[in-house]
């Protein structure tokens, strides 16, 4: 298990992507596992970074990264103490409309519900912590 605490800002998701990139690395993950992991990464934390804490206080966040232990898939957890929010109890966006008729939001949690291999919510002790599992596709 490796995990980084970084300010919870949009200029942090550069070194978090290059940190979890890292660890992919060393686990030999496929380039389309890595991109897909990247699109969640720049969701994920850019939510976080947007949404979880006042923007006068701010805050942290840690992002652990945890592979199985034959490598072939990596956790990636995302844990702030901002404000409680579930993005998973949110419907999906109807993709068969056009972005007009869709509304706003939503779209970004939809592609990595769909492109990861688990996602899953929990606030705990304070925390929000939300969890995508990725095969890695060797």
């Amino acid at each position: 298990m490796k995990e980084i605490k970084v300010p919870a800002a949009i200029d942090q998701i550069d070194a978090v992507t290059d940190f979890v990139n890292s660890v992919l690395e060393e686990l030999s993950c496929s380039i389309k596992a890595q991109m897909q992991i990247d699109v969640a990464i720049d969701e994920l934390f850019g939510n976080i970074a947007k949404y979880a804490y006042h923007p006068s206080d701010g805050g942290d966040a840690v992002i652990r990264v945890e592979s199985d232990d034959d490598s072939l898939s990596v956790t990636i957890t995302f844990m702030d103490e901002g404000k409680p929010f579930d993005p998973l109890r949110r419907s999906d966006p109807d993709v068969t409309l056009s972005a007009e008729e869709r509304g706003i939001g939503g779209l970004g949690i939809y592609v990595v519900k769909k492109t990861m291999d688990g996602v899953e919510y929990e606030y705990k002790d304070g925390m929000n912590i939300l969890r995508i599992k990725k095969n890695l596709g060797r």
